[in-house]
């Protein structure tokens, strides 16, 4: 294999603009050709084999219930274990690959996925409801992890052979990292390409063989991601593809005695019942499995007296309705100083109120909620928040042949209310006055999560304090707390938000490594 020779220096993927004509027209003829081929069948991969099972999951556009995405074979516990055995096979051959050889899958597939970029964000748009910009973002996302995973892999393959350790007369030490085994790779629907793509190289580069479950409701663009691998010559047996049941599928390959670690991202319920199941040792392991786990958040942004209130309100309404709050980082509520919170709530009102709704595909602010008990659970919600705090806008459904939900703020909310501890995942915003600055940030820190947080002031002593005391994985100053970027802002999170596993950090690949010391004497 001839190894590509990649610059040393990571660089973020650039978002596109579409208020350039160029683009905007390269997009809107991306959304018509990916939408002339929906509703085509994908199979199980397995090694060198593709199965259609004839049993599927049927992925719908949200926007439009009435268009089918696709249709992707189900699997079975029988088919889990087949892959398990192929990836247990493959292991044994992928492990001793150079770690070069191993990067340079990944260059050259994240040089095919820019190439196809309009394509892969048209079906993010089609599948799960993204308006262009937060599809652009995913993909772009993607591309990232494939580059920094891949540079990190030649990185630590350097380092570690000479990592520094203190010497002594007569031996000589050395330090290396190696891979782990078979991984199971649970992926979310809200970051389908990006978080799905990324989980997955970062374990193949790092040596390891993979089966890879995607979420319910967005498994074409898995099945996507799994062609394009398999056409940059990903060695057949490394990247495993077995969609199905949660617990059918998920729950077997968690238990299974040979997975050597589960990497998941998605609800809190499932992540813990993911570690309480993984944590049991089963007849014939030989290892405690490793959990790699980001299970969402209710994360919050914190205004003071002294901060600039447009730029608050801003960051505010971006932060808790970008991608209708479908993101474990959106900041799902607000805790405003009491001198300024009349006028900040009425900013935030304002700019929510102005929020067009519709289908993604013509780029509304706002699209749809991924799918039904997602619609029914924060309609749910929305309803407790009534008897919780001011309806200020919003507050039902809205107009669409799709799970469309009106932008919804709360004012006036009790620190204690569900709408301010519960994790609801969709576009509702709780806000909430404090005395001072002191107890906004005791407010903000009251909650069982740990993911991401906004602190916008002005005084620098304020920040100081905030940055020391605010207890989450990814703090902004003076800036949303959504858009965290490879590289650049290493994300994972504290308590129930997870393992803080710093995706696109540049200790994220250890997790899916294992020490290994030798001494020799001379």
């Amino acid at each position: 294999m001839t190894i590509t020779t990649k610059p040393s220096v990571f660089k973020n993927e650039p978002f596109t603009d579409f208020t350039v004509e160029a683009n905007k027209v390269a997009m809107e003829k991306a959304l018509e050709k990916v939408k002339g081929k929906l509703g085509g069948t994908y199979p199980i991969s397995i090694g060198s084999e593709t199965i259609d099972t004839g049993d599927y999951i049927v992925s719908i556009n949200p926007g439009s219930k009435d268009d089918v995405i696709g249709r992707v074979s189900k699997g079975t516990t029988a088919l889990a274990e087949q892959a398990m055995q192929q990836a247990l096979t493959t292991f044994e051959m992928w492990k001793n690959v150079s770690p070069a050889e191993r990067a340079d899958y990944l260059f050259k597939a994240a040089d095919l996925m820019r190439q196809r970029k309009y394509e892969f964000s048209a079906m993010l748009v089609y599948e799960v409801g993204k308006n262009w910009a937060e599809a652009d973002a995913d993909t772009a996302e993607a591309i990232d992890f494939m580059e920094f995973y891949a540079r990190e892999m030649l990185r630590l393959s350097k380092t570690h052979i000479n990592q520094p350790l203190t010497p002594v007369d007569g031996e000589k030490t050395r330090m290396v990292y190696i891979p782990l085994g078979v991984g199971v790779i649970i992926s979310p629907f809200n970051f389908p390409l990006a978080i799905m793509a990324g989980t997955t190289v970062a374990a193949i580069v790092s040596g390891n063989t993979v089966i890879l479950k995607p979420a319910d409701s967005a498994p074409v663009i898995a099945a996507k991601f799994v062609e394009l691998m398999k056409e940059v010559g990903l060695p057949e047996g490394v990247l495993n593809f077995v969609p199905g049941d949660g617990i059918e599928v998920g729950e077997y390959l968690v238990e299974h005695p040979k997975t050597r670690f589960v990497s998941f991202t998605g609800s809190r319920e499932v992540g813990c019942r993911i570690y309480e199941r993984a944590s049991k040792v089963q007849s014939g392991q030989i290892w405690l499995k490793r959990v790699i786990a980001e299970m969402g958040g209710k994360d919050g942004i914190v205004v003071d007296e002294t901060a600039d209130l447009d730029a608050a309100a801003d960051g505010i309404v971006a932060a808790a309705f970008g991608f209708q709050g479908q993101k474990c980082s959106a900041g799902s509520r607000a805790i405003i100083v009491e001198s300024v919170y009349d006028e900040v709530v009425e900013k935030v009102v304002e700019r929510t109120k102005k929020l067009s709704i519709g289908l993604p595909e013509e780029n509304h602010a706002v699209g749809p909620v991924i799918d039904q008990k997602a619609y029914n659970k924060i309609l749910s919600y929305i309803e407790t928040g009534k008897g919780e705090g001011t309806l200020l806008t919003g507050g039902g459904p809205a107009e669409g042949n799709g799970f469309y939900i009106e932008p919804t703020v709360f004012g006036d909310v009790s620190p204690q209310a569900r709408i301010m501890k519960e994790e609801i995942f969709g576009p509702v915003l709780a806000m909430a006055k404090a005395a001072d600055w002191k107890e906004a940030i005791e407010i903000y820190n009251d909650t069982d999560y740990g993911l991401t947080g906004g602190f916008f002031s002005r005084d620098e002593n304020r920040i100081s304090t905030a940055l020391n005391e605010m207890h989450c994985g990814n703090l902004y100053i003076n800036k949303k707390c959504t858009g965290a970027l490879v590289g650049v802002h290493p994300f994972g999170g504290f308590n129930m938000s997870g393992t803080d596993s710093k995706a696109g950090g540049y200790d994220y690949l250890l997790l899916f490594t294992q020490g290994k010391m030798t001494a020799r004497k001379i």
